[in-house]
């Protein structure tokens, strides 16, 4: 079981980028997927987060909600998250991850993203700067 985040780099503020998180050995669609971010010297924190592809449930922090949007193509096994009008509060190292074979069912709406997640990929580094 793996996953590949990419997509990072340096833009300037009001730029844009999309990660990408690949998942291999596992089917990521039938799992929940969260992005997360950590920025420096901080706790890593939950970004955006969308349930497996039959509830189509979608969780955004309120701090990207509508710049961040969050998709999977699930013929690639993939999940994006599209990162628009980016700031430099946005800076940070950016993880994916799933809930493969979970603890427990998880809750994700607009309003929370909770699930275990324990599989995690290696970050991708966004830095947003004039």
């Amino acid at each position: 079981v793996q996953l590949q985040a990419s997509g990072g780099g340096s833009v300037q503020p009001g730029g844009s980028l999309r990660l990408s998180c690949a998942a291999s050995g596992f089917t990521s669609h039938y799992t929940a997927i969260g992005w997360f971010r950590q920025a420096p010297g901080k706790e890593r924190k939950e970004v955006s987060c969308i349930s497996k592809s039959r509830d189509d449930r979608i969780y955004y922090s309120e701090s990207v909600k509508g710049r961040f949007t969050i998709s999977r193509d699930s013929a690639k096994n993939t999940v994006y998250l599209q990162m628009n009008n980016l700031k430099p509060e946005d800076t940070g190292v950016y993880y994916c991850a799933t809930d493969l074979e979970g603890a427990y069912t998880p809750a994700i709406s607009t309003t929370e993203c909770d699930a275990a997640f324990n599989y995690w990929g290696k970050g991708t580094l966004v830095t947003v700067s004039s």
